[in-house]
C-alpha cells in the first residue's frame, strides 16, 4: 500500500470494514479499501456506530451508487440511507445497488430498496473464497 495515514474515522471503522469483507468473496483487501478512499474512487460514510463504503459505477446508460460494504448498528446504517442517497442524485447517479446477504431485504424495503436479482460466485482456482 502507498504510504497513507488512516484518518481517525478509517481507523476508527477498520472493525467494521474487516468483517464486511469476509462476505466480499475475497474481492478486496482493507489496504484496497484504504487507498481507493485515499484515491477518492470510493467514499466511506462513518457515523458513531457504523460505517458503510460506497463507490460510484458508470454504466454505459446509467450512473450508480453502489453501497458495497456496511458494518456496525443496523439502526445506524439504515439512518445513514437518506445522507448517502441525497449524495448520490448530487454526483448525478440515478439510481443505487447493493451488495450484501439476503437478510438485507426486510431492513431495506421500507426505504425504497427492493430486490432485483441474486448473485452466484465460483471459484476457478478452488480456494476458498466466499
Amino acid at each position: 500500500m502507498k504510504d497513507f495515514i488512516l484518518s481517525d474515522d478509517l481507523e476508527r471503522c477498520q472493525p467494521w470494514i474487516e468483517d464486511a469483507l469476509q462476505y466480499s468473496g475475497g474481492t478486496h483487501t482493507f489496504d484496497d479499501i484504504v487507498l481507493g478512499i485515499a484515491e477518492m474512487r470510493m467514499q466511506l460514510w462513518a457515523a458513531p456506530k457504523g460505517c458503510i463504503v460506497t463507490e460510484i459505477v458508470v454504466y454505459p446508460k446509467k450512473k450508480v451508487l453502489h453501497l458495497f460494504l456496511a458494518g456496525g448498528d443496523l439502526e445506524q446504517l439504515i439512518d445513514m440511507n437518506n445522507d448517502i442517497t441525497n449524495w448520490a442524485v448530487g454526483q448525478g447517479c440515478t439510481g443505487g445497488t447493493i451488495t450484501g446477504r439476503l437478510g438485507w431485504k426486510k431492513a431495506l424495503a421500507p426505504l425504497g430498496w427492493k430486490l432485483k436479482s441474486a448473485n452466484y460466485a465460483f471459484d476457478l482456482n478452488n480456494s476458498e473464497s466466499d
